[in-house]
């Protein structure tokens, strides 16, 4: 976290940054239970962030709330954001399998943008947990925040999150020309790498028999 996100969130840095921890070691050991053979991983790598002060007051003033920081982690369910980046869609259900089984998490939501892309040509697969807030002795004290704390999970595959990653550059260009040919584009390159992903998941099969 850089200067400005820790002035943010003051003295809920800390617990935040722990139960990021503490979720990126829960999903690692459900990543590694599933990787029997490493070059059959199911998964090419895994990230996490703390959403920057700027999103969290622009998000919360979209939803009508006051932009504090405590109602920004009570009210927004990605205030901590994890993406997980697989090799083929296949995999994406088969870690998504393992997230609906966990004993400590609970799905709350969950948006199926590979089978219903947004009208953008955006694919991914979002999940919203909830996790236990820790109530160790070191934070006791927060007594404001509730049990539990929403958290969103991304899961793509390496084509989807190049596109995502392309198409976020763009979008933040300013004066571009050609807006609505741009678009149409880009819609066209989701489709094109989703049929890839398809064709690559079939092979994959096929060579798995």
């Amino acid at each position: 976290m850089d200067k400005e996100e820790v002035e943010f969130y003051g003295e809920y840095t800390e617990i935040l940054k722990y139960t990021e921890q503490e979720i990126l070691k829960e999903l690692n050991d459900i990543l590694d239970e599933l990787t029997e053979d490493p070059e059959r991983s199911p998964y090419e790598h895994i990230i996490s962030r703390i959403k920057s002060p700027e999103s969290v007051r622009d998000k919360l003033r979209q939803k009508g709330f006051a932009d504090d920081v405590l109602t920004g982690i009570i009210k927004l369910s990605d205030v901590i954001g994890i993406r997980i980046v697989t090799h083929f869609v296949g995999d994406i259900y088969l870690i998504l399998s393992r997230l609906r089984e966990h004993e400590t998490w609970e799905i709350v939501k969950e948006k199926d943008y590979i089978a219903r892309p947004k009208e953008n040509g955006y694919r991914s697969y979002h999940v919203i947990l909830k996790v236990p807030i820790c109530r160790e002795d070191d934070f006791a004290k927060f007594t404001d925040l509730p049990d539990s704390l929403n958290i969103e999970i991304q899961l793509r595959t390496i084509a989807m999150d190049c596109w995502a990653a392309l198409e976020h550059q763009i979008r933040y260009k300013k004066d571009v020309k050609n807006t609505a040919l741009i678009a149409d584009e880009l819609k066209r390159c989701a489709d094109e790498m989703a049929s890839t992903d398809l064709t690559m998941q079939t092979i994959r099969d096929v060579l798995m028999k």
